[in-house]
Formats: C-alpha cells, structure tokens, sequence
C-alpha cells in the first residue's frame, strides 16, 4: 500500500471527521435564531414544548435538546424572552437557565369594574383573570389595608407600568398598590388637605368628574362645581352617580343615555340627589388627569351644569338656578329631537 494512498486515506477521514465536528459546533454555537423573535414560556412547559415553540424561527431545533442535556438543564424558568438574530442553541439554553427575561410594558385604563380589570390585566400577563380577581378581593388584604370589594378598585391608577410576563396574581396587586402609594406624594396630600378631603375622597370625587366630562381640560371646572356644593352643603346631584345605581341594579352592560326622573328616587347610598355629600365609594376607576382636576380645581362660582347643546362634549354652566334651567330646557329638547328616551 503505497504512501500516497495512505495519505489520501488519512486526509478523507481527517475531512469527514472536520466536517462532522463543524456540523456539530454549528448546531450547538452556529446561528440557530434566523431573526429577531419573542419566546413567552409559561410556568408549565417542559424543554418539549420550548422546542416545539422555537421551531417557527430556529434552524437547529433538535439540537436544542442536546445542548440542554449536555448542560444538565432541564427546567426552564417562566417569562418573556427577546430572542436575537444569530444566537445559538447554547445562548438559548443559557438565557433560559438565567431566567434572563424581558418585562413588559402593561398598561390599563378606566376600568368600571374590577372584572374588566382582570381581563385587561390577564391579557398582558401569564396568570388568568380568576386568579387577579380573587387576589383583589382576599379578605386579607382588604382589612390589613381598610378596602373593600367596592374600594379596592381606588389604587388602580391608569398608566403604564413595568412588569414580568409570569408575575403572579398576589405580586401584581402588591406592587401596583406600592405604586398607588408612591403616587399619593406629599405634594397629592396636600392638596387634598387644603381640599378637606382625604386622598380616598379625592378619588371618589374624580370618579364621578371622570364620568361626567371626558374633556380633560373641562375636569378642573367641574371639580371646582362639585366643591362649591359640597362647601354649601347641597347635595352633588351628579348624573353618573344614577347611572351607577342603575348599572347595579340591571348589570355593567346596561346601557343608560339618558337619566329620567324616576331614576332619582332610587334608594341607594350612592344616589347623589336623595343624599348629601360624597357616595361611600369611587364610582369607576379615574386617571390622573380626573384625580388632579379635583386637586387642582377651579375656584369659580359655579353651582349648575348640563351638556351643551351648542357643543357637543361639553358642559354649560350656570351661577343660578334660572340660568341652569334656560340651559336644562335646551338640553332636553335636543334629547326630544334626537328621540333619546332612555
């Protein structure tokens, strides 16, 4: 057998062998994510189903459990992970073992009920709406923090917030209540003091601006209005208020576009027109524009409105009775022409 033969034997053994050493690196280092992708892994799933998820963006997807076993891992760690173009199934495995994931920007806004909340809520995170809504309703929390059912809805500030994807029920509750605290700054509370009103009557307050008027630029004039009645003592006579008494009697998704006068001899605790003073409760979830309209009010003299006729969205607002009721009769009669009964 000559040299040369030998020598070509050795280089083609030496070839195959190179090549199924690079096949092999390359399907463990090599590129296996073919662009930039998001990987959701839930609290349940298995290296299985991580393979079966990646299979749409990786172009070396049974690799991934080798590489896994040969790093001993086998149970991922839940979240939101941010997958680049060009890593491989080692980068994988590592981010995974980590638990290196990516938050979420979760953000809600006017809610009327904690139901729709923790719908809104469980489209954003892993945890369902029946787990938020039994951690917004746990006996505990509520009397450690003197809520209830009816109040807890108060430390629900409508913004954006940053979270995990697998954050549980209980810890989003926690920290969106820190955050509730954190915005009730010195500055809020002062001027809730100088208002007389404490921060829980601030917000059932803006609940029912936030009802009456969705022109931000509107909220501190009628905030100013609903202080003026409530430094005289008359009571608020605030339409959103007979909404929500009505809406508790015929459900959330009754719809009301006009308030009869029936509707005000309602008995509820919540019927601004048969009682003075504040309802027990926030009425809806306000955002900070309706929370700082109160705090931030208009000193004016105004003790009426209705809507405006001559501007639809807005209101009309009147010093006197007479005036008011030049205004309501316009009001009405466009409701008249628009054939709105109810």
């Amino acid at each position: 057998m000559s040299k040369k033969f030998i020598y070509a034997v050795i280089a083609t053994i030496l070839l195959i062998v190179g090549i199924i050493a690079n096949n092999y690196y390359q399907k463990i280092f090599g590129e296996a994510v073919a662009e930039d992708s998001v990987l959701f892994v839930k609290s349940t799933d298995s290296l299985i189903d991580i393979k079966n998820n990646i299979e749409a963006f990786s172009n070396y997807t049974n690799t991934f459990l080798l590489v896994a076993a040969k790093k001993k891992f086998s149970k991922p760690k839940a979240g939101k992970y941010i997958l680049k173009a060009g890593m491989s199934n080692n980068d994988i495995v590592n981010m995974l073992r980590v638990g290196n994931q990516t938050p979420i920007k979760l953000s809600f806004n006017n809610q009327d009920t904690l139901e729709k909340l923790a719908g809104r809520i469980a489209e954003q995170l892993e945890t369902d709406s029946i787990s938020l809504l039994n951690s917004f309703k746990d006996k505990d929390f509520l009397a450690k923090n003197n809520l209830t059912e009816k109040s807890v809805l108060q430390i629900f500030i409508p913004n954006s917030y940053q979270f995990y994807w697998n954050t549980s029920a209980d810890k989003f509750r926690n920290k969106i209540f820190k955050e509730y605290n954190r915005f009730w700054n010195e500055s809020r509370l002062k001027k809730a003091k100088e208002l007389n009103l404490s921060k829980e009557e601030v917000i059932t307050l803006a609940s029912i601006v936030q009802k009456e008027t969705a022109k931000k630029v509107e909220r501190p004039v009628v905030a100013g209005l609903y202080l003026n009645r409530l430094k005289k003592g008359w009571p608020l006579q605030a339409d959103p208020t007979i909404i929500y008494c009505i809406k508790e009697k015929k459900g959330q998704n009754f719809v009301v576009k006009r308030v009869l006068t029936a509707d005000l001899e309602i008995n509820s605790p919540y019927n601004t027109y048969k009682n003075r003073g504040l309802p027990p409760t926030l009425i809806a979830m306000p955002d900070i524009s309706a929370i700082d309209g109160v705090l931030n009010a208009q000193k004016h003299n105004y003790f009426y409105m209705c809507a405006n006729v001559e501007k639809l969205g807005y209101h009309a607002f009147a010093r006197t009775l007479s005036q008011h009721n030049r205004n309501a009769a316009k009001y009405h009669q466009w409701m008249n022409n628009q054939r709105i009964n109810r």
